[in-house]
């Protein structure tokens, strides 16, 4: 697993990021899936969201599943660290746990996890608070967006 960083901005550092990602990826009956985390800038991930789901707003993380099973990457997930910045100082959480979360977030919809409708998203929410506890986190606050 590779974490790649388009931006100098450090909130966590790689080992947290592996970590984060090998859990969800565990706890999601994916374990061992090759993939890359690459933290980026809010503007480079509104591109992608633009260019990838046609829509062009910021958004938190977004996960491609590669279809390359076997190869390294197999899937990539691109977080923003913008995001996690501002929405952690709104949610009084640390930097680093907000994109631990987004990093789980996208692990987790690698294990076909949604978050759309309301039954799945309290699936999701539950699984990721059950990974984040095992890391060590500190529990959510509150609701979030």
């Amino acid at each position: 697993m590779n974490v790649r960083r388009s931006v100098s901005e450090r909130v966590a550092g790689d080992a947290a990021i592996r970590a984060a990602a090998e859990a969800a990826l565990a706890h999601g009956g994916r374990p061992g899936l090759g993939v890359d985390v690459i933290l980026v800038s809010d503007r480079a991930l509104a591109a992608l969201h633009a260019q990838f789901l046609g829509d062009p707003s910021p958004t938190d993380v977004i996960a491609f599943d590669l279809g390359a099973e076997g190869e390294s990457p197999a899937a990539e997930i691109y977080v923003s660290v913008d995001c996690a910045r501002r929405v952690a100082r709104a949610r009084g959480v640390s930097a680093e746990r907000e994109l631990l979360l987004y990093v789980v977030h996208g692990a987790l919809h690698l294990c076909g996890y949604d978050d759309h409708a309301d039954a799945e998203r309290k699936r999701m929410r539950a699984a990721e608070a059950r990974v984040l506890h095992a890391l060590g986190q500190p529990p959510d606050p509150g609701p979030h967006p």
